[in-house]
């Protein structure tokens, strides 16, 4: 199991979960590298720095899905070449997957440094809170590479069948965090500019792990001389992967980025509640969403190996373990919303209180619908079909913001507006993603089946 699962074999359900669960736990754990900052800070130092690094969270999570974008998309052509049993055909994806999200990274990397302050006019950043996220910011931008680092070699290993050691590596990784963040911040009085160089030590750290990791243990993996002739068949599929999954990741959050600029228009305590209220509510769904990712892996595997009756059976119960976990969240977020922002905000900030409190009651009411929007996602990007991930996206965020804008602007509606507009474009992407799913699933594998045909009678 350590090295790595197939997928296409035994129960569903317990094996998508011994699959899906270091996977959870994993980006729970990664989330702990924002809240922890978050949680020092907002306790700490003091409201303006809590709403610069909750500002800085959300900037980063647009360029961080750049990478794990490119990422994931690659890793879901190493599940089909896994699945298909071709080892070589997969040292060449990875080959040409590391010369093109490599590149991009490289250039990404820089242009944040060049437009960092065209980037916080343009978030409308308030003058008592643009130096502390500009400190922040120039410090925690020299961990985009390193972003990437990690999230590659944890696709790659999870792309046959090995979720624990990123889990192990990342859980190594959160703890130095912490650790440093206590350290800087209160023991040196760096203040937040210690909480950078905490997260960027420890990602710097979770790179060298994994990386050490997959060349020691999985030199399989390793593209070889002859694999880096990289042909312009695998250079195109996984071009086509990445970029559509990342632009999928990056409409997801460019949208959230918009909906933060309109939070900052509301002022600072709208800004430093929402800063707080974010890390619960990723964190919250968090899990559902690897469990969309683990279900990408599972049906990419499935779908390699010709499994159809598999995949179908997986749908369903990937959408059951959903809907069952998310009302539970759901349940638990909105009775506890009180006490989980006075995680983050000093008891005596009534209004942030208030205020976050309101929109996790809206939007954390509905987190099944974002559930089975990351399993739509997974899906069409294992079944050949990155495309359509991308247009229920555009969808989902593309409603989201406009709602954003237009209810916000009501009288007696306000801020409220912004927080119901997010579980509304779930809704409306999910019923269009089912639907689709519904039309063309006999036809996208009778085609397949077909050209398999086709090759046998060639051969």
């Amino acid at each position: 199991m350590n090295n790595g699962e197939d997928l296409t074999r035994g129960k569903i359900t317990p094996t998508l979960l011994r699959f899906t669960l270091p996977m959870m736990a994993g980006a729970m754990m990664q989330q702990c590298y924002n809240i922890a900052d978050t949680l020092i800070v907002g306790r700490f130092i003091g409201a303006e720095a809590l709403a610069a690094v909750g500002s800085a969270y959300t900037l980063m999570v647009f360029i961080t899905s750049v990478m794990l974008g490119l990422s994931m998309g690659s890793g879901t052509v190493f599940s089909l070449k896994f699945g298909e049993g071709d080892m070589a055909a997969l040292r060449r994806s990875v080959a040409a997957s590391l010369l093109l999200t490599g590149g991009i990274t490289v250039v990404l990397n820089a242009a944040a440094y060049i437009w960092i302050d065209g980037t916080l006019r343009l978030l409308s950043v308030p003058a008592d809170v643009y130096p502390l996220m500009r400190s922040y910011l120039m410090i925690i931008y020299a961990g985009i590479a390193l972003s990437f680092v990690y999230n590659f070699g944890a696709s790659l290993l999870r792309s046959v069948g090995n979720s624990r050691t990123p889990l192990w590596v990342l859980a190594a990784s959160v703890v130095l965090n912490v650790v440093l963040d206590l350290v800087l911040v209160l023991l040196f009085g760096l203040g937040i500019e210690g909480a950078a160089w905490a997260t960027l030590i420890s990602q710097a750290a979770a790179a060298i792990g994994i990386t050490a990791y997959i060349l020691k243990t999985r030199p399989e993996l390793i593209p070889r001389r002859k694999d880096m002739a990289v042909s312009r068949a695998t250079l195109g599929e996984i071009a086509t992967f990445s970029s559509l999954t990342c632009v999928q990741q990056s409409v997801m959050n460019f949208g959230i980025l918009m909906v933060q600029g309109l939070v900052n228009s509301f002022g600072m305590a709208v800004m430093a509640a929402f800063a707080a209220a974010v890390k619960i509510d990723s964190f919250a769904y968090m899990p559902v969403q690897e469990l969309g990712n683990a279900f990408s892996t599972f049906v990419a595997q499935n779908f390699g190996a010709s499994k159809r009756g598999r995949i179908r059976r997986g749908v369903k119960q990937a959408l059951l373990m959903t809907t069952v976990f998310s009302l539970v969240v759901s349940a638990a977020v909105f009775v506890l919303a009180k006490p989980l922002m006075m995680i983050f905000v000093d008891g005596s900030q009534h209004d942030i209180i208030s205020i976050g409190v309101r929109y996790l009651r809206i939007e954390g009411a509905f987190y099944v619908g974002i559930g089975v929007l990351f399993l739509l996602y997974g899906y069409y990007r294992a079944i050949r079909m990155p495309g359509m991930s991308v247009v229920l996206t555009v969808l989902s965020l593309g409603l989201r913001v406009a709602l954003a804008y237009a209810l916000s602007a009501v009288p007696g509606i306000g801020v409220d507006g912004i927080w119901w507009s997010i579980p509304i474009g779930w809704a409306v992407a999910d019923a269009v993603g089912m639907l689709y799913y519904g039309k063309t699933l006999r036809r996208i594998y009778a085609r397949r089946g077909n050209a398999a045909h086709a090759m046998t009678v060639r051969t």
